[in-house]
């Protein structure tokens, strides 16, 4: 089985995650809460949420083996409107909280739903640190580039020259790049997907799922009542074959208005001379000039220039995909083992390994 992303199909279950008894059949109805969602009326979010629980049963997983960590926002209700466990914790600290569960708790499947605002403002740095530690979980950032919950406010990710009630004559504020963030912060998965579009949108759900370590998929999420039409570009069906970069690994990087081969009538170029990538009309270059996305390469230099195309005068042309998926060691893990080997829970003595490790190195006798 493989995704429409060219990527390996999902595990029947995290590595150490418990799963559903052969037989057993699960549906996105064992997924919902009774809970009454409440978001605004026409909100992004609801759009995410179904995929989701939608999506959940593909896991293989038992509910009491998942669970979701939310901080504050609009995106952080999530968590009461899923039947699986979860917490709405502290603004910007479901990272932090999320790696003590996972590091805890290897039978769990851990997810963190989060906003712009929440991830990257308050809490910027648990992110970062999540991201470089590579932690089991996976984290959906919402971006609306607008603070919902709280009535409008620009985010970290709302556009310079932004007006909102919190900034009458426009943001002065140079705005973060999500993507850039995690590849910045070395992070092993990285994604970006859109609400509305379902089908993308569980492809990359089912990569970032099946990844060990931290898995970051930036979603881009309409707030129609404090940034209605911010994604405009990439939704409309008459732009958006020009305003999406579809990244697939392996492939070539075009995108366009189609050819008469199929094939996109732009294209991504290496920049000899700045050391990114340039937006080119296809038919202007030669073939084998043309970027072959490359997901798995350890370097995520590449990765990170194409993340910048959103931020470097293509103004309504935005990268869509996986930008990188390697493997590395996780944090977790590496924390299991270390307490495996102090606990003594081995052919040794586990009394004896105690008295060495509390007798060991500098010592001193007090009279």
């Amino acid at each position: 089985m493989t995704t429409e992303l060219g990527l390996p199909g999902l595990r029947s279950g995290t590595d150490g995650v418990p799963t559903i008894d052969a037989g057993e059949t699960q549906t996105g109805k064992d997924f919902t809460s009774d809970q009454e969602v409440r978001w605004c009326p026409g909100c992004g979010d609801y759009a995410v949420l179904k995929a989701v629980q939608s999506f959940l049963p593909d896991l293989g997983l038992r509910r009491e083996n998942i669970v979701f960590v939310s901080g504050i926002g609009c995106s952080s209700r999530f968590p009461y409107y899923l039947d699986t466990y979860g917490m709405h914790s502290i603004h910007g600290r479901a990272p932090s909280i999320a790696t003590g569960i996972a590091t805890a708790r290897e039978d769990l499947s851990v997810w963190v739903v989060t906003g712009d605002g929440d991830a990257l403002s308050i809490g910027g740095n648990h992110l970062i640190h999540a991201l470089r530690r590579n932690v089991n979980m996976t984290i959906l950032l919402f971006n609306n580039r607008i603070y919902g919950l709280t009535k409008g406010q620009y985010s970290p990710t709302s556009e310079p020259g932004k007006v909102t009630k919190s900034t009458p004559m426009g943001s002065v504020d140079h705005p973060f790049n999500p993507v850039s963030l995690a590849l910045g912060a070395e992070a092993s998965f990285v994604a970006r997907t859109i609400d509305s579009d379902r089908k993308h949108l569980t492809a990359v759900l089912a990569a970032a799922a099946a990844h060990r370590g931290t898995s970051l998929v930036e979603i881009y999420q309409n707030c129609p009542i404090f940034n209605d039409g911010a994604f405009d570009a990439i939704k409309n069906p008459n732009t958006k074959a020009d305003a999406i970069i579809p990244l697939v690994h392996g492939e070539q990087i075009r995108f366009g208005a189609p050819l008469e081969s199929g094939l996109g009538s732009k294209a991504l170029v290496r920049d000899t001379a700045g050391g990114g990538v340039l937006v080119v009309e296809a038919a202007d270059v030669d073939d084998a000039d043309i970027l072959v996305h490359d997901a798995h390469h350890d370097d995520p230099s590449t990765a990170f220039a194409i993340s910048r195309l959103t931020d470097s005068g293509y103004l309504n042309q935005s990268p869509i995909g996986i930008f990188r998926q390697v493997e590395r060691a996780t944090y977790d893990d590496q924390a299991r083992a270390q307490l495996t080997t102090a606990r003594g829970d081995s052919e040794d003595d586990p009394q004896a390994r105690l008295s060495a490790l509390i007798g060991g190195g500098d010592t001193w006798t007090v009279v």
